[in-house]
């Protein structure tokens, strides 16, 4: 098999991470929170995209693939670390990890290239990059050779929240590196089993990381999945590129079946001219950040046990995580809690039910609660909004408009807005009028009458919105351009 001269990283950014309600939401899924350090798990992923082919390959900048809500966020935080990527892929729904991978698979070889595909997660943690980064240079080889590869993490307890791989015989790699034939998978085992595989010495986590050439993803999609292969396939070739995203087709993404990697094709590969299975050891102090609990046990802990993030005092409590994203959390006299604030939810919950978050994301979505969707500060290619109070019949926001940036010329039917300048100069079109507005200065749009807001500037702008009507959603809009709307 020739040889791939590139690798592209394929990083996974979608997912509704609903066990980290309420700071991750359908709309701000779990990758792009700051959990640990000054980075979000996003930012973390495209970081260790950094020197993974050790002079092995060329690396392509990274294929992000994520949903239409988080678009704005994903690119915001991929230029804020200073990361070219790829055009960031669409999903109109998700599809779990296969049709992802089939998609990323797809992009690159209708670009005429056949690199090693490198699918990592953005909603995992890792202590040891450069363990990380050893292993994945490792995997390359095997890569090039037609194996699709898998990393399996050393089991520091008899999980049941992870799925198990088995490792067969040792594949033959330059020392120190190691591989071996995968001679199974299993899916969240229960305890029993969990503590057999641990005994046994022949199992290992299996970390979600994959490594493997488009051409030969393709072929065993296509193979085992035809129906998965024709929907993505169809999909790519009938979206397009929209500015720094590419749209994949909706209707034929929403056709395509829902499958993980590991059911999909990992399970059934070897024999019948499928390629084998390899799987990498990667000792690098990984875990899959799912629930609060793994958060706490990530977390640094104090002299009480207790992990503390933004404003957060806990005196006589113990074994407890509070997370403060917007106002002071005072705990007292409090043992074995998650607590977690935003700015328009508060969850507490006993530490060892942090899996069951999803119970409350349940109840949630059953009464239509706008909590589920998205945080209370909404990204836009223009600049960002931010809800600070919601009533019956009017509802206050603080828009940041960008320098050089403007929101599209549009009405509203049913509500009036009142804007008051707070920091910079805005350049507002109000009917036929159009006029500048400093710091300090009003003005009143009614209902019906077409408006702008522009920043002509060169520094942010910020103006405070207060809405008025009987009816304020989103979509009471009707727009007449959309020069940034993207």
């Amino acid at each position: 098999m020739k040889p791939a001269k590139t690798v592209c990283p394929v990083i996974l950014a979608g997912g509704e991470g609903r066990r980290l309600w309420p700071l991750s939401r359908r709309n701000y899924p779990k990758p792009l929170a700051r959990l640990f350090g000054e980075h979000s798990l996003l930012q973390q992923a495209l970081l260790r995209c950094d020197g993974i082919a050790s002079g092995e390959a060329e690396v392509l900048p990274p294929l992000v693939i994520c949903n239409e809500a988080s678009r704005f966020h994903v690119a915001e935080q991929a230029a804020a670390i200073n990361r070219p990527v790829q055009p960031i892929i669409l999903e109109p729904g998700g599809r779990n990890t296969a049709p992802a991978l089939t998609v990323a698979a797809r992009v690159q070889r209708a670009a005429g290239d056949d690199p090693v595909l490198l699918m990592l997660p953005s909603d995992h943690l890792v202590g040891d990059t450069n363990a990380l980064r050893r292993a994945l240079a490792a995997g390359i080889g095997l890569a090039r050779d037609g194996f699709i590869v898998t990393f399996g993490i050393e089991p520091a307890h008899a999980a049941t929240a992870y799925g198990y791989l088995r490792r067969g015989g040792e594949i033959r790699l330059p020392a120190p590196a190691k591989a071996f034939h995968v001679a199974g998978f299993t899916e969240k085992p229960d305890a029993a089993r969990a503590e057999k595989y641990i005994r046994s010495g022949q199992y290992y986590w299996n970390s979600g990381m994959f490594m493997v050439r488009a051409s030969v993803w393709l072929a065993a999609m296509e193979k085992l999945h035809a129906d998965i292969y024709r929907a993505c396939v169809t999909a790519c070739r009938n979206g397009g590129k929209d500015g720094q995203f590419f749209r994949l087709d909706k209707a034929a993404f929403d056709n395509c079946p829902d499958a993980s990697v590991d059911v999909a094709v990992m399970e059934k590969l070897g024999g019948n001219g499928l390629p084998g299975a390899a799987v990498i050891p990667a000792d690098c102090a990984w875990s899959d950040i799912g629930a609060w609990n793994e958060v706490w046990e990530q977390g640094e802990k104090d002299e009480h046990n207790n992990v503390t993030r933004g404003d957060a005092l806990a005196l006589d409590t113990s074994n407890s995580l509070i997370y403060s994203g917007k106002r002071l959390v005072a705990a007292l006299g409090c043992d074995n809690l998650v607590v977690v604030e935003t700015a328009d939810a508060v969850m507490v919950s006993n530490r060892d039910q942090s899996q069951d978050v999803r119970q409350l994301v349940a109840a949630l979505a059953a009464r239509e609660r706008p909590e589920l969707e998205q945080q209370l500060a909404v990204r836009r290619p223009w600049g960002a909004y931010e809800v600070l109070e919601r009533g019956g019949m009017h509802q206050v926001k603080r828009l940041t408009i960008l320098p050089g940036r403007k929101i599209s010329l549009q009405l509203h039917r049913r509500r009036s807005e009142h804007w008051v300048v707070v920091a910079g100069t805005a350049s507002v079109t109000r009917g036929e009028e159009v006029f500048d507005l400093a710091v300090n200065a009003s003005t009143f749009i009614p209902a019906g009458v077409k408006h702008r807001l522009e920043n002509r500037t060169g520094a942010a702008l910020e103006v405070i919105e207060v809405q008025v009507g009987d009816y304020l959603g989103e979509d009471d809009i009707v727009r007449f351009d959309e020069p940034d709307r993207r």
